[in-house]
């Protein structure tokens, strides 16, 4: 896996999959844009990857329309381009449906799918003027099937494979790729952030991502799925890709295994 000098700018980057991404293509060589809004966390991330002058940053909040133009400049500056824009910003649900506020819906397809929308049409025309790009999408296998309790989360996702798949199929012939990711239980902070149906963080650690593959493993996979040119890429713990296969195949089962009665 071999990405010495390629261009790679990382949203979500101060923590989690993000972190573990920036970390491994450090490893193989690139040079990279984080950006996330804790700037003392991507600052930490940053000197993991060796700082500078081949890490950067470039703090920003995802879901800031009114500054994606000027931040989408600043990072397309730094190395003068983007080979490999990784998009992985998120944040995920904890809650059942009837007991979920409309803004807590929103705010998930804001962080999820506009943000990543937004940006992604924002770094288009620069990787079609260079006549190449690869855009990495992370999304989950909550985008594959609906999963209990994230109801928006799974929403959020399989917008991202609609939107996606489309640009895959106007752009490709341009020389753009796109990889969607969909990471199963991947050991991170993430449930710690998810959000309650009022609002709230949910501020707990779920038992079986507190059990799941480890970031820096995730990151290895995604890294190699990538070096092949992979259309999407399904990370996590045994069992985790079946779940996929089941619902392609025999879509009644999986949806006996998932149910949930709360």
């Amino acid at each position: 896996m071999d990405f010495k000098d390629c261009r790679v700018w990382i949203t979500g980057a101060s923590s989690g999959i993000g972190e573990a991404l920036a970390v491994a293509f450090h490893c193989a060589g690139a040079k990279l844009v984080l950006s996330a809004r804790r700037v003392d966390e991507l600052k930490r991330v940053q000197a993991l990857c060796g700082g500078e002058p081949d890490t950067r940053i470039v703090p920003m909040d995802v879901t800031n329309a009114a500054e994606l133009p000027e931040k989408t400049q600043l990072a397309l500056g730094v190395f003068n381009g983007v080979d490999i824009l990784v998009l992985n910003a998120g944040i995920t649900q904890r809650s059942l449906t009837r007991d979920t506020d409309e803004s807590v819906y929103r705010q998930l397809m804001e962080v999820n799918f506009f943000a990543s929308e937004a940006l992604a049409r924002a770094v288009l025309p620069s990787m079609l003027a260079q006549k190449s790009g690869h855009m990495v999408v992370i999304s989950s296998i909550a985008g594959k099937f609906g999963v209990p309790l994230r109801s928006g989360y799974s929403a959020s996702k399989f917008a991202l494979h609609g939107f996606f798949e489309v640009l895959r199929a106007e752009e490709e012939k341009n020389g753009i790729h796109v990889t969607m990711v969909c990471p199963g239980y991947i050991r991170t902070d993430i449930s710690l952030s998810a959000l309650r149906g009022d609002g709230a963080k949910h501020a707990k650690m779920d038992p079986r991502i507190s059990k799941g593959m480890p970031a820096p493993e995730c990151a290895r996979r995604i890294l190699r799925g990538v070096a092949r040119g992979k259309n999407e890429i399904i990370v996590g713990v045994k069992g985790e890709r079946s779940l996929v296969y089941l619902k392609r195949f025999v879509p009644d089962l999986l949806t006996r295994m998932v149910g949930w009665r709360g």
